[in-house]
């Protein structure tokens, strides 16, 4: 018979690989998750031994309720006695989805949603909220676009036919376009000057050469110039469907009233079996990271920015939370920070003795099929061999040893920041609609953290060898970059046989 410890090994070994798109591990709240854990481990199992620890404080959870209309819609909430609410529409359209001679389109289309709709002119729209004491607010990304409204709990109903009409009836007239561009492309100059943003910007375009995920958010100035109200009426007729589309809501709102309210407001908006999913299009123009490398050089600038980055794998990969633990593990830099040497971050115990190494952050960027993975640094320009090198070697590190305290709290973190982005129902409404648009469900928190505990090191070993060891990187660099090493020089740092 297998022992405790092998089947306990072999739990963990099923958790961490498991696919996010799994079922909940979950049962209903009032049986909690060790009960569940218990039965896959079988009757005859001796009691879960302590080194497996689960957090009895997060059960039972708020249970988040889904409810699907006719036409494809998914309605989702998540109830909290706090007074207010957050409802909004998560899409799943954004840059990705759009052809090169609209590029911009989507975000472009984020500008214009609340200047008006055939039932209600702007001033109406505007004054109508403010009335209220409502905030709209809205984002674009590379693979999803959301409008969401934060009001008093007894004004979900208004928000929500608010976000129904400007969905669905937005006049996106010649003349809002027209005085819309100017602002965008203001927004491109302000943009411009933050050097992060411009950085992933380039990054993206040089990792993944002829794909859709090269292209930027806010597209190129000759598209933002030439866009029509046509190209963008025809944006929305072919990406915002309702199978594509979540109204989630946190926060006092009753989901049962959500679900008539849904009906009422988005029940004519047509179900279309033959229009194709965010996946279909994702698979008809996979991503895949060309090793390349961009460089601008501007002398001008204190500090040389630089991003190194590999290819790793989409939200429902079983690798999906290998590197968000991977990410937690190596940490970030600031040598403005008092705490730098003494620090259990990789990074920053590491970068801390190279005088001239400035800040350093690790990333970790998802989409439905790819991602990338890599380390961020800003560094005086002089000898930047010396902030690359130890930067190489910390990553390939991975691929050989992984200190058990140092992964031990570095999960600890990654479940900090985990909660912390639930404080408040703007937080969780974001969770939920993310989560059923990339994952189809909503996953509890208990499961979040069963599965980063089922990540030791070993995994954070396999994971590295496969996405890291002697595999091609993607660079973007800016600044007085003159002492950088070349594309050959941090590939060859890729593999390494001394660890």
């Amino acid at each position: 018979m297998m022992s405790q410890v092998a089947r306990l090994g072999a739990l963990r070994r099923s958790l961490s690989t498991a696919p996010l798109v799994a079922p909940a591990l979950t049962t209903p709240p009032a049986s909690g998750l060790k009960g569940a854990l218990k039965r896959m481990l079988g009757p005859s199992a001796d009691p879960l031994p302590p080194d497996f620890r689960i957090d009895e404080s997060l059960l039972p959870e708020v249970p988040t309720r889904v409810t699907t209309l006719s036409n494809g819609l998914r309605v989702a909430t998540e109830t909290r006695p706090v007074g207010t609410a957050v409802v909004g529409v998560w899409i799943d359209a954004g840059t990705r989805f759009e052809d090169e001679r609209v590029n911009g389109a989507a975000h472009f289309l984020e500008h214009l949603i609340f200047k008006g709709t055939t039932n209600r002119a702007q001033r109406t729209l505007e004054v109508g909220v403010e009335n209220i004491g409502a905030h709209l607010n809205a984002y674009t990304s590379r693979e999803q676009t959301v409008y969401y409204a934060r009001s008093l709990k007894h004004h979900v109903p208004d928000m929500t036919a608010l976000l129904a009409d400007i969905l669905q009836n937005s006049e996106i007239s010649d003349a809002a376009v027209d005085r819309e561009r100017d602002v965008i492309l203001r927004e491109m100059e302000e943009i411009d000057q933050i050097q992060e943003e411009v950085l992933f910007d380039y990054l993206h375009g040089t990792a993944y050469q002829d794909c859709p995920l090269a292209r930027t958010i806010l597209g190129p100035v000759e598209n933002i110039k030439s866009l029509t109200s046509s190209d963008l009426k025809a944006y929305i007729a072919q990406h915002y469907k309702p199978h594509r589309m979540v109204l989630a809501a946190a926060g006092e709102v009753n989901h049962d009233d959500l679900v008539q309210l849904a009906e009422k407001n988005f029940g004519s908006m047509h179900a279309d079996s033959s229009a194709p999913t965010s996946l279909d299009l994702v698979t008809e123009k996979p991503a895949y990271l060309v090793g390349s490398d961009v460089r601008i050089r501007n002398d001008d600038m204190p500090l040389a920015h630089f991003a190194i980055a590999f290819e790793s794998c989409g939200w429902t990969h079983p690798d999906a939370v290998s590197f968000m633990v991977l990410q937690s593990l190596m940490g970030s830099f600031d040598r403005a920070s008092t705490t730098g040497s003494s620090s259990s971050y990789r990074l920053a115990s590491t970068l801390s003795g190279i005088p001239n190494a400035r800040t350093a952050t690790t990333f970790n960027t998802t989409y439905t099929d790819t991602g990338l993975f890599g380390i961020y640094a800003t560094a005086e320009p002089r000898e930047l061999d010396d902030v690359v090198v130890p930067i190489m070697e910390e990553l390939v590190r991975n691929c050989f040893k992984v200190d058990e305290a140092q992964l031990a709290n570095a999960k600890s973190a990654l479940k900090t920041s985990l909660l912390s982005q639930l404080d408040g129902p703007t937080g969780i409404a974001e969770e939920i609609g993310r989560q059923l648009l990339v994952y189809g469900r909503r996953i509890p928190m208990s499961e979040w953290f069963t599965r980063i505990d089922a990540v030791d090191a070993e995994a954070i070993k396999r994971v590295s060898n496969k996405y890291i060891f002697d595999r091609e990187v993607a660079i973007t660099a800016m600044g007085p970059i003159h002492s950088l090493p070349d594309y050959n020089f941090i590939r060859r740092r890729t593999y390494s046989n001394v660890f």
